[in-house]
């Protein structure tokens, strides 16, 4: 039996569980303590501050520095001002960002700024946010010169704009023209990032005839009197180019800096290239891409890249594809004062266990349909010097073609020829139904 003494013990422990429980729970500093989320944040540094349920409307972005500051709960935080970021966090590490809704009004919503941007910034935490009409030709979440960083189970919704692409300053192309431009998470020059469980939805601006015309989507408004090297004549001449659709839903760039990434479980619907990489050491897995008329690349000098178990449907000029850039270059020795710089060069990576269905019954098949369309694309590079695409395995993969009409592509794989042609590429165990030319434009090496 319990006498009276020892219920008494228990209940004086049962009192200081509960109000250490309750003091755990508490949410800390809140918005409400301070006349604006940016004072409380200011006073807070180093601090979670807590966004009650509500709308809270600013017209400057909210600065957040210092370790282990941040921001969280299920407020709405809505810009108003189109020149301003809705938060901005700089130089700290171990910051927190979760749980909250940024967006902007009508009328705002088309912006040259982003959503969320971080910079210089370790350790950092982009959990469970909603970013929503942040409309802009640059990104909706963007990371730069980061390490260590997390974008995990947000959703970001409507990402896209009306834009001009100047293209003008480079003598490459050397003209600007209208598009449809903006990205859903842009990470630069960052190592060991992950980025799991996202939701980029863009359902405001789609490829359709009805909103090209409207736009004039594709015409040049500027054009240089020499033409660009990489264009060609009859598009210079014409003033109008097909690649109107512009930005992606995840990009990870900055050729030979952008290092250990791991794309992951990701949903991407309605983008114009899906995925984007310019970086080393990526994972791509268990995503899916539906919708884009690039389902995903990597160019520009990736290396080892790691492409599994991903589903791609209703791409229109091709599902994955492998390239060198303009950004590749082979060994470049010392000169000057300038050291030596290894090799930026594309390859060393496996596709593989990846299903790519519908294939061009996208939005964007109009577009399309009488381009060089295939499922798998690898290709040379953009200038002379750009080394080759070499070794790459290509095993287990399945293309699901079961369109009424018919193949919606020239062939399954397409691999070009010529004296930089990719090298080593090797296939196994893969179902390629023929296109209408056939497997392939070569045979393909086991």
């Amino acid at each position: 039996m319990i006498n009276r003494r020892t219920w008494c013990v228990l209940a004086i422990g049962l009192c200081l569980v509960s109000r250490n429980v309750a003091a755990d729970d508490t949410p800390g500093p809140a918005v409400s303590d301070h006349p604006s989320i940016h004072e409380t944040v200011e006073k807070n540094r180093g601090r979670m501050v807590y966004v009650p349920a509500g709308d809270y409307t600013i017209s400057a972005k909210i600065a957040i520095h210092g370790n282990g500051s941040g921001l969280f709960g299920p407020g709405r935080i809505i810009q108003t001002n189109a020149e301003q970021p809705i938060v901005q966090i700089e130089d700290a590490a171990d910051v927190e960002l979760r749980d909250l809704t940024l967006t902007r009004p009508g009328g705002s919503q088309e912006t040259r700024c982003e959503g969320v941007v971080a910079l210089r910034c370790r350790n950092l935490a982009i959990e469970n946010l909603k970013v929503i009409d942040n409309r802009s030709n640059s990104a909706a979440i963007a990371l730069r010169e980061s390490s260590g960083c997390r974008i995990r189970s947000c959703r970001v919704l409507n990402y896209a704009r009306i834009a001009v692409d100047d293209r003008t300053a480079s003598d490459n192309y050397g003209y600007a023209f209208r598009c449809i431009d903006g990205s859903g998470i842009v990470v630069t020059y960052s190592t060991d990032t992950l980025i799991e469980g996202n939701q980029v939805v863009e359902q405001n601006l789609l490829p359709t005839r009805e909103v090209q015309q409207r736009y004039e989507l594709g015409k040049f408004v500027k054009k240089n009197a020499t033409k660009g090297t990489l264009m060609q004549q009859t598009v210079w001449d014409a003033e109008r180019v097909n690649n109107w659709h512009q930005g992606s839903a995840i990009v990870v760039t900055g050729p030979e800096m952008s290092d250990r990434t791991q794309i992951l479980g990701n949903r991407i619907e309605n983008a114009a290239q899906g995925i984007d990489l310019h970086a080393d050491r990526v994972i791509v897995a268990n995503n899916t891409v539906h919708n884009a008329f690039i389902g995903m690349k990597a160019m520009h000098g990736s290396r080892n890249v790691l492409i599994i178990g991903n589903q791609f449907s209703k791409n229109d000029l091709w599902a994955i594809g492998l390239m060198p850039g303009a950004a590749s270059h082979p060994a470049i020795p010392p000169s000057g004062d300038a050291p030596a710089r290894e090799a930026n060069d594309d390859g060393g990576s496996i596709i593989a266990n990846n299903i790519i269905s519908d294939f061009g019954y996208g939005n964007a098949r109009w577009i399309w349909a009488d381009a060089n369309c295939c499922p798998i694309r690898f290709d040379t590079g953009q200038e002379p010097d750009d080394p080759p695409l070499r070794n790459v395995i290509v095993q287990g993969n399945v293309i699901d073609d079961r369109g009424a009409d018919g193949p919606r592509y020239n062939y399954a794989v397409f691999i070009p020829q010529g004296d930089r042609a990719p090298q080593g590429l090797r296939f196994a165990n893969n179902l390629f139904p023929a296109g209408t030319r056939g497997v392939s434009n070569i045979p393909l090496e086991p």
